[in-house]
């Protein structure tokens, strides 16, 4: 098979994987603090991270790997926008196939970083006369 096929197949999976959670989530009844039930949302939980991290792993080279890994330590509210990118992008097919390299996510980290840049701005309030005492 090649990669593109092996691809598609993961991404469809974890669609699958997606759909049947929140079908599942919509059937339960809520409030219940079974802890069957929490065991099972947690397996659930880390089958998802699993499927996640095989389709990272075979979407990314592995210095663009280990690069999205250091992001994710130091800030992992935007390491996990990148990934979430990453396999949108995938599921449309966006790459064609390829793996991604170190210099194309430092571009989308590059754009991602551009997109949530936060601008901050410093007002100086002088009030010399509230200061000034010897003009009296």
């Amino acid at each position: 098979m090649a990669d593109s096929e092996l691809d598609a197949i993961r991404a469809k999976r974890l669609a699958e994987l997606q759909q049947q959670q929140q079908q599942a989530g919509q059937q339960r009844p809520a409030g219940g603090s079974d802890p069957n039930d929490r065991n099972s949302r947690e397996e659930q939980q880390q089958k998802q991270e699993d499927m996640r991290n095989t389709m990272l792993s075979s979407l990314l080279t592995q210095e663009a790997r280990a690069r999205l890994n250091t992001i994710a330590l130091t800030k992992p509210e935007k390491g996990r926008m990148v990934e979430d990118i990453l396999i949108q992008n995938a599921r449309r097919g966006a790459f064609g196939g390829g793996k991604i390299t170190e210099e194309q996510l430092i571009g989308l980290l590059e754009q991602v970083s551009k997109a949530t840049e936060k601008t901050t701005k410093v007002n100086f309030d002088r009030r010399r006369a509230a200061l000034d005492s010897d003009s009296d």
